[in-house]
């Protein structure tokens, strides 16, 4: 099951300025400033492994986005808009810097 549209608009509404999202595979990976935060899958949203992420949701279940992905943490707090612009600034310096396509 693929991601919704109405879910990839109702998550990119609650993330900060700065948050973009590009389609991959009938889901969505999520940047943050350019940098890859996270993605949508299954009407999930997960997010990157980082330590500023596992100190805001010491509680929150780590879950595999797709076979032979590596784990990522479960945003179940997607309501709370000034929650996720607090998590995705923290997380920003620990993100790694996204990789130049070849050509």
């Amino acid at each position: 099951m693929a991601s919704t549209k109405d879910y990839l608009e109702f998550i990119m509404d609650q993330l900060p300025d700065g948050a973009s999202y590009r389609p991959m595979m009938g889901e969505y990976v999520i940047y943050y400033r350019e940098k890859v935060a996270g993605g949508l899958y299954d009407d999930r949203f997960l997010i990157k492994n980082v330590q500023a992420a596992k100190d805001l949701m010491p509680q929150a279940h780590s879950e595999i986005p797709y076979e032979g992905a590596k784990l990522m943490l479960l945003v179940d707090n997607v309501e709370d808009r000034g929650f996720l612009r607090k998590l995705m600034e923290a997380m920003y310096d620990q993100l790694p810097a996204t990789k130049k396509r070849k050509k």
